[in-house]
């Protein structure tokens, strides 16, 4: 058995990574296993073939749908988890996220905690993650107690004049909140600006260190200033064992670098993405534990959530010479429209396509529609969105392993929604100067985005007050274990339509002050 630690976390992506920044300063002793390692910088960050074609950083690991079919899941397996890659688009959730919400296939269910115990946190997670934007812009902003605390990243004069047209058309297009490690001047990066606002943000890692990922913001500063903090890479948490009685964590099992090891904590935390902790919880059943780790209600795995997502190009008729595109966002119809009494989702911008990704996802239809239109011409005229609605929570969408496989079971819903958010675009591309023809990009992150696309991984051990229908009480504690808590988006009671990762930054700052008091104590 190795040395005891007083914290355990297991995950760097933003939950883990910033749970343990928050504790840092407790002078307690700090362990961070991290299933990767460092993410290599080099020219090949930049590459679009290497990184969306090749899928260079993604892990090379095969799962199974429901059906018997092969895919590879969007995941990363680095110090900074998935953020490494992430768009850095850090939105709140609105206030009737929180609450039950009716949809046109069923019910967003309330969580058992309100906004307002998270927008403290949200706060100072926008603090810390370096969130550029402007409170005021967006007609479903939840309430703030704090400005943003940069400004917000400038549009581009071609997305400038978007948003013009936007608004002529009757809608309030907003500055996307990002985070980012910017310093602008007039639209543009300063001498000593880390981020230089280049094509290779959205989906790429950064070769500059300028995204506000989990490594940047939190793990790198916390191991430059607190030695009580251990980061051990490439070591992958494979099975938790209990005490005697099975109401303990006394034992967590790692194989680093090909050898097994075990080490002990006084409070273990599981920050490993929404799929992987679901995974590692079910593949720690024990004779207390039959089901799984913590899984007495048989909720473990399921209820997942990922959006209901398209990633869809535009040709523009005139070019778009944008570099940095990825600065407006649409919420005029998160909660309906004139036709549509249900929520629709959001509509932002995203990184510009380049050849390469054109090149490799091109279809019949591209081609009938386009026969004589370069690859690199589309992409010299491409405005490029990323859609999102919401998908709701249902049992039976869930991970599981049988025989040793990993099962991920997703039968879509709330799709009429989707397709109508597709159409509210589609009727808006006339006056944004464009042809009303939307071509759907296949591969996003090396990934088919209906099963594959686990970006936004949530909701596999949702946080509730009754134990025999969530896995956690609402400190993110499991309802089974004295000392086993979740940092990761595995709490979601909901997903909502906008990205989660503020959303787990901020829990994870509000379950750090919980364990602070535990540890205290």
């Amino acid at each position: 058995m190795s040395d005891h630690y007083d914290l355990i976390v297991f995950g760097s992506g933003p939950g883990g990574s910033t749970l343990a920044h928050r504790l840092a300063s407790t002078g307690k002793k700090i362990l961070i296993l991290e299933r990767g390692d460092y993410l290599p910088r080099e020219t090949a960050n930049w590459s679009s073939n290497a990184v969306f074609v090749e899928g260079r950083y993604q892990a090379k690991e095969t799962w199974y749908g429901a059906d018997g079919r092969a895919f590879h899941p969007g995941l990363h397996y680095y110090v900074g988890g998935n953020s490494k890659v992430y768009g850095a688009a850090l939105l709140r959730f609105r206030e009737r996220d929180f609450e039950d919400v009716i949809h046109a296939d069923g019910l967003s269910p309330a969580w058992p905690l309100r906004y307002d115990s998270f927008e403290p946190y949200y706060n100072e997670a926008e603090q810390l993650f370096h969130v550029h934007g402007l409170r005021g812009e967006d007609p479903t902003e939840p309430v703030a107690s704090g400005a943003y605390p940069y400004e917000a990243v400038t549009h581009e004069p071609h997305i400038a004049a978007l948003s013009e047209r936007l608004r002529q058309q009757g809608l309030q297009p907003f500055h996307l909140p990002l985070g980012i490690l910017l310093d602008q001047k007039n639209g543009r990066p300063t001498h000593a600006s880390r981020c230089i606002r280049c094509d290779a943000f959205d989906g790429f890692p950064c070769a500059l260190n300028a995204k506000a990922d989990a490594q940047i913001i939190c793990i790198d500063p916390m191991l430059a200033t607190y030695p009580n903090v251990t980061l051990i890479t490439n070591a992958h948490v494979t099975r938790l064992e209990t005490n005697e009685g099975g109401r303990r964590i006394s034992t967590v099992c790692v194989k680093h670098l090909g050898e097994n090891e075990c080490y002990s904590a006084d409070i273990v935390v599981a920050a490993c993405g929404a799929l992987s902790t679901a995974l590692l919880l079910l593949n720690s059943a024990s004779s207390d534990h039959p089901t799984g780790l913590a899984n007495g209600s048989d909720q473990v795995g399921r209820n997942y959530m990922r959006h209901n997502q398209s990633v869809l190009m535009a040709l523009s008729r005139e070019t778009n010479d944008t570099v940095f595109q990825k600065t407006l966002a649409i919420s005029d119809y998160y909660f309906g429209a004139d036709d549509w009494n249900y929520p629709l989702g959001l509509i932002q911008m995203m990184a510009k396509s380049h050849p390469d990704q054109i090149r490799a996802e091109a279809l019949p239809s591209w081609l009938e529609w386009l026969p004589d239109m370069p690859f690199e011409t589309m992409a010299r005229h491409s405005m490029d969105f990323w859609l999102s609605s919401e998908d709701l929570p249902h049992a039976n969408n869930r991970i599981w392993i049988d025989h040793g496989k990993v099962i991920l079971d997703v039968t879509e819903n709330n799709m009429e929604a989707h397709r109508r958010l597709r159409d509210k675009l589609k009727a808006l591309l006339s006056g944004m100067n464009a042809h009303p023809y939307l071509l759907e990009r296949k591969l996003y992150l090396g990934k088919n985005i209906p099963i594959g696309g686990t970006a936004h991984q949530a909701g596999t051990a949702r946080f509730g007050i009754d134990p025999k229908t969530s896995v956690l009480d609402i400190n993110c504690k499991a309802h089974q274990l004295d000392n086993l808590y979740i940092a990761d988006a595995s709490f979601f009671v909901s997903i909502a339509a906008v990205n989660p990762t503020l959303t787990i930054i901020a829990n994870a700052l509000r379950v750090a002050d919980h364990i602070a008091e535990r540890l205290r104590a």
